[in-house]
């Protein structure tokens, strides 16, 4: 059994401080990203932000439940429905979290994990296929 198969990324990371960088590399991306940053309704207070998503992705990866017992279940498509997400944003959003792992972990196995989670959580989150809506009905 390898190491990954006895811990969570979790620990192997070192913990929740990991997460709270990695958020914090992400959200620096995020704030000089027009496509992205007009989503934001309070751009004047990133915290809640920073914290449910730090709070989220440490008890995806194996950490305490805090989230689940601060939000509830997590519901990730349907609390990012009010938001416009098609492929532009998905793609910009993918290149931020690309960036925060890469500044958050020389780790080439803990880059894959993540990054082989967000491509497709990322892509989940779309409600917006980016193609044009035809006005007539197909017969």
């Amino acid at each position: 059994m390898s190491n990954t198969d006895e811990t969570t990324l979790y620990e192997r990371v070192g913990g929740m401080e990991f997460f709270i960088s990695l958020v914090d590399h992400f959200y620096a991306g995020v704030v000089g990203d027009e496509a992205l940053w007009s989503l934001y309704p309070d751009q004047s207070d990133l915290v809640g932000a920073k914290h449910r998503l730090a709070l989220f992705l440490g008890q995806y990866w194996g950490g305490p439940d805090t989230y689940n017992q601060e939000r509830g279940h997590p519901k990730l498509r349907l609390r990012h429905m009010p938001f416009h997400v098609g492929p532009l944003e998905r793609d910009r959003w993918l290149l931020h979290m690309a960036t925060a792992i890469e500044a958050t972990t020389t780790d080439a196995a803990i880059r894959a994990e993540l990054t082989a989670y967000f491509v497709p959580a990322a892509e989940h989150l779309r409600n917006d296929t980016g193609l044009p809506i035809s006005s007539s009905r197909p017969n």
